[in-house]
């Protein structure tokens, strides 16, 4: 074997080179600290934190704590020593704050010193700490949005606060336009400047720009990045240097603007990060105040329902109720039977109808907070009484129990039973009954033709001369309830105290009929 001084493929000089290859910066000390050898990214990293500049033949021989003396104290120096004392390799990543940098470093430990291998890996905790900043300000503005006992404007407020504090802005608004007007509806300003409430004409802001092109408008710094709106008012009065804004939408239509600004331009454009921010809130506040505005449209139609109802059941019934006396009077006078007078009792009677019927349907819409387990029998009877039921019969099942609001089940009830006589004739019987899950109301008149079965429970509808809301009702109370309602023409003919021994199917006999079904206990 060729043992001559060619055989040998390194040398210092080759390992140097090898080692300035290196993307990590590796140093050699020996066992009394000094510098042994450092590649050229050692060499760089050292001469920042010495702040001056030397060659590696220039540093070797120099102690490094000598050399960097802000290193003495410090986590660098803690480990290095204990590494050296151990004869134990150790890894550790760590800020060096003269430099405001973090570093990954690896040290391994012999006799004769210690090689440290360690790269800058700022960037990757700057990108860690932005993540953590992130998932805060995002936690943040959840908590803010989603606290229902905090009125819009205060969640509105909150999100400005944030939306500033991480813009490093001054001033942030939520602003309606109306017309040509800009209105300031809630700010975050500093003292003096602007408030909510105050008006300005549009077109002399920035946002003008946002809510003609209905999408976003960015400037860092408005005399370079858009020269254009440097002749508005808002920057040659106002002084406004630095603008983000993004249109608020609310059913399709510009609602206004959620903006922020500054008299102070950036030197750095909004990140990414900063634009999406203020277009998550942005969008936020459209679909928010598109509820809001929805609830007080929802508040007005019920205050106006309220008056409608108070009309009914006073300025309607009084003089109805006059018409009713007179009739009376007058059927006395003839002293018999007149098919005149039937006809008017008849259209009395109608109007009484209609106008329960009416008056119940302004008021059943609301849901049921609250229920109580009541006997369906005498529910049920009380709900007969309270209908003209002339020569029909109720069956109903003595041990059933519903939980429920009983004054509203009772309007169920009475609406299912005016509908049965109504269609099914004078002699009908009306059965109710439990079934697995909830309960039935059922007769054993005509039936509904199963091609009006879908609408039957719709507004107006009527076969007969019915008002065309009984159902309707039904349908509201039930739902009001949680329960779903379904129809049928199964009359089962069993006694109902017997109809809850099998399923509903074992009692369908088809004969006839109408059949509500009421699935009380549903699985949501």
């Amino acid at each position: 074997m060729d043992t001559g001084d060619d055989a040998s493929p390194f040398n210092a000089e080759s390992v140097g080179d090898l080692l300035d290859r290196m993307t990590d910066a590796f140093i050699g000390l020996d066992d009394e600290w000094r510098f042994t050898y450092l590649n050229e990214q050692a060499r760089d990293i050292v001469c920042t934190a010495m702040d001056e500049d030397a060659s590696v033949e220039e540093l070797q021989g120099r102690v490094v704590w000598e050399a960097i003396p802000d290193l003495a104290g410090t986590r660098f120096e803690e480990t290095y020593r204990e590494a050296m004392a151990t004869q134990s390799p150790r890894s550790f990543e760590a800020e060096y704050e003269p430099l405001d940098a973090w570093f990954d470093i690896h040290a391994y430990p012999s006799e004769s010193g210690l090689s440290l291998y360690f790269r800058d890996v700022t960037e990757r905790h700057r990108q860690r700490e932005e993540l953590r900043n992130r998932e805060t300000v995002l936690r943040e503005t959840y908590e803010v949005i989603s606290d229902q006992a905090r009125s819009f404007e205060d969640r509105v407020e909150g999100l400005l606060e944030i939306a500033c504090r991480e813009l490093g802005i001054q001033m942030g608004t939520l602003s309606r336009v109306r017309d040509d007007e800009y209105v300031f509806e809630v700010v975050r300003a500093p003292e003096g400047t602007v408030e909510a409430g105050d008006v300005v004409d549009l077109e002399v802001t920035n946002c003008e720009r946002v809510v003609l092109d209905e999408q976003r408008l960015v400037a860092g710094d408005i005399a370079r990045d858009h020269p254009e709106l440097t002749e508005k008012e808002g920057f040659t009065q106002w002084g406004i240097s630095c603008y983000m804004g993004t249109p608020v939408v609310v059913d399709g239509d510009v609602y206004g603007t959620f903006c922020f600004y500054d008299t102070d331009a950036r030197t750095e454009p909004f990140s990414e990060w900063e634009v999406t921010l203020v277009e998550i809130m942005g969008r936020w506040i459209g679909s928010a105040l598109e509820r809001k505005l929805a609830r007080e449209r929802l508040l007005r139609q019920n205050e106006r329902l309220e008056q409608f109802a108070t009309i009914l059941s006073h300025d309607l019934r009084n003089p109805l109720g006059v018409a009713i006396q007179r009739t009376e009077l007058l059927e006395r006078d003839l002293a018999g039977e007149n098919e005149h007078v039937a006809a008017l009792e008849r259209a009395h009677e109608r109007m009484e109808t209609l106008i329960d019927d009416v008056l119940t349907m302004t008021r059943v819409g609301e849901t049921v907070e609250e229920t109580t387990e009541v006997e369906m029998a005498s529910i049920a009877r009380e709900a007969w009484d309270n209908v003209r039921t002339g020569d029909a019969s109720l069956d109903v099942d003595e041990d059933l129990v519903v939980a429920c609001e009983p004054s509203r089940l009772q309007q169920l009830l009475e609406n299912l039973f005016r509908n049965s006589i109504e269609h099914g004739g004078p002699d009908v019987t009306v059965q109710v009954a439990a079934v697995p899950g909830g309960f039935v109301v059922a007769d054993d008149g005509p039936g509904i033709p199963e091609a009006e079965r879908d609408s039957v429970f719709e507004f107006g509808h009527s076969g007969a001369d019915g008002s065309g809301v009984g159902l309707a009702i039904v349908e509201q109370i039930a739902a009001a309830h949680g329960w779903d309602v379904r129809l049928t023409g199964d009359y089962d003919g069993v006694p109902a105290s017997e109809a809850s021994g099998g399923s509903a199917d074992e009692h369908r006999e088809s004969a006839g009929g109408a059949r509500f079904e009421f699935l009380t206990t549903v699985d949501r």
